[in-house]
């Protein structure tokens, strides 16, 4: 068994926005396979896959209603095997997104435990009571906003929803269910997937006597825009039964070559840390996908706090981590107030590809993409309807990838499903095979680091004043100097044991032991462990 996945870099590709092949305006399995040699170019390790299994769509794909098939919008079963075996041959492993917390309301499952109290599948959802006043069984709340209890009238029960009400959640207490969902895991390892990445691996069981959750400790004063934010999911999630079932989960995985886990860990900032430990600790997850570096900070201290802070709590263990994805504003408008688009893009990939763990990089996030502005009516996502103007949800950031310069950015000869807007077009493929682009600064990135203590060193963070973020990779002889300037204003910063700079770098330049960064200016250099910032 290798550990391939540690340190390893991931590319996310969400399948209805890559390409589309059959002129319907969605993505599918062969426009992935036609434009797979662009992922390969980049010089990432494995790909990540959003879901593509049967389904309504209610949710974008995480609502399945058949979990060992492929949706009719992106292809067949013929269509993911030969995406697996044209990644494989091109040196890219492939890890699927797997939905086990919910199902569709549409998966036959569920139809048939919604019948009656007592059927074969009676128990594999959560089923409770009303109060005696009509109210459902506790106060948690859906992520997508309002109670997470439905109310149905055949079973004349609530049933729990963490997010929408067609997202009925699965029953863990009921053995049956691990044991069927674990065959599933099976089939796909089988076809020769390479990993999972595990959606909201902390939902998977909830408190068996449904108590209320109590208030979240909240920085803010005003309230949230959703009330979701408003509570502490100490029942409703992160329960200790899901730990014995991540080892059931690791043990399966164990019995095939090189396969790997991610599970994204959904948990607000002062749990994050202990339960992305226990996830990774002993034989369970490989990996924990992280939300940290995901908001608006845009900080030394930050940044700083997260590495440092798993580290400690698990030395041996792996964190993935992300600043953009299929459910976030993209990092390059988030920190748009930090200096110009390019430059925000570029030292933003020298940051991310220096960080110890795994990383994830968004379909886009090469070219610098930036969040697309989407008016009411193109609307596709829930919450964005639910919450606008106020949260506009996340189509912003699934609009399609742009290859070229035509009408629809080559990504489809049809009407696409979310809409390409010039700002996006603009930063397509074909105009970034140019040196100096963000594409070319991402690509010379990914082939130094896997030359250097990047890939496996441990890391040495050095107090330097903010706006400069400093540390060294060590990985036995080798070492690497990181500093960054995250501000739009010019900084110098006293450095020992570095002669030159020796490796990549954006706006920097050094002399008689001081490193002058510009504006978004960085740089990478192979040091001596003695070397240090600050």
């Amino acid at each position: 068994m290798s550990d391939w996945w540690r340190g390893a870099v991931v590319y996310q590709i969400y399948p209805r926005s890559f390409q589309d092949s059959d002129g319907d305006g969605i993505g599918d399995l062969k426009g992935i396979i036609a434009r797979l040699d662009h992922v390969a170019s980049l010089g990432v390790d494995a790909i990540w896959l959003s879901p593509v299994f049967t389904s309504p769509m209610a949710d974008m794909g995480y609502d399945v209603s058949d979990y060992c098939d492929i949706d009719p919008l992106f292809g067949t079963l013929a269509d993911f095997d030969a995406l697996v075996t044209r990644a494989h041959e091109l040196g890219l492993k492939v890890i699927i997104d797997q939905v086990l917390s919910h199902s569709s309301d549409q998966h036959p499952y569920f139809i048939e435990s919604r019948k009656s109290r007592k059927n074969p599948k009676a128990d594999w959802y959560v089923w409770a009571d009303a109060k005696p006043d009509g109210s459902p069984p506790n106060n948690w709340v859906s992520v997508f906003g309002g109670s997470a209890w439905e109310w149905d009238s055949r079973r004349r029960q609530y049933y729990l929803h963490n997010f929408l009400a067609s997202q009925p959640d699965f029953n863990f207490h009921n053995p049956d269910v691990q044991d069927w969902l674990l065959g599933t895991m099976r089939f796909w390892l089988e076809r020769g997937v390479d990993g999972f990445r595990l959606d909201t691996v902390n939902f998977y069981f909830h408190d068996a006597r449904l108590r209320d959750n109590g208030p979240e400790l909240r920085e803010e004063n005003e309230p949230a825009v959703n009330p979701y934010e408003m509570q502490d999911h100490e029942y409703s999630k992160c329960r200790p039964e899901n730990l014995p079932f991540l080892e059931r989960m690791r043990a399966l995985l164990d019995e095939f070559d090189d396969r790997t886990m991610v599970g994204e860990v959904g948990e607000g900032p002062r749990r994050a840390l202990k339960v992305m430990e226990e996830y990774t600790s002993g034989k369970r997850l490989h990996m924990a996908y992280s939300f940290d570096m995901l908001g608006p900070k845009f900080t030394p201290e930050h940044f700083r706090s997260r590495i440092e802070g798993f580290f400690t709590a698990a030395p041996d263990s792996c964190p993935m981590w992300a600043f953009s994805n299929h459910d976030v504003i993209r990092h390059v408008t988030r920190w748009e107030k930090f200096g110009p688009q390019d430059d925000v893009a570029k030292l933003a990939a020298a940051m991310l590809l220096a960080f110890e763990g795994t990383i994830c990089l968004y379909q886009g996030e090469e070219l610098g993409q930036t969040e697309t502005d989407i008016e009411y009516h193109e609307l596709t996502d829930p919450p964005g309807i639910r919450f606008w103007p106020d949260y506009k949800g996340r189509d912003g950031c699934r609009t399609p990838m742009v290859w070229d310069a035509s009408a629809q950015g080559g990504f489809t000869t049809g009407t696409p499903w979310l809409p390409v807007k010039a700002p996006q077009l603009a930063r397509n493929v074909a105009a970034q095979e140019v040196p100096g682009s963000v594409l070319e600064a991402y690509r010379s990135l990914l082939a130094w680091r896997k030359t250097s203590a990047l890939l496996d060193g441990r890391s040495t963070f050095f107090d330097v004043t903010p706006p400069v973020l400093a540390f060294r990779r060590d990985a036995g002889a080798t070492s690497v100097l990181c500093v960054f300037n995250l501000s739009d204003t010019a900084v110098t910063v006293p450095v020992k044991g570095l002669d030159a700079l020796d490796g990549p770098s954006s706006g920097a330049a050094l002399k008689a032991g001081k490193l002058t960064l510009a504006p978004c200016g960085w740089a990478w250099s192979r040091a001596s462990a003695l070397a240090s910032a600050g």
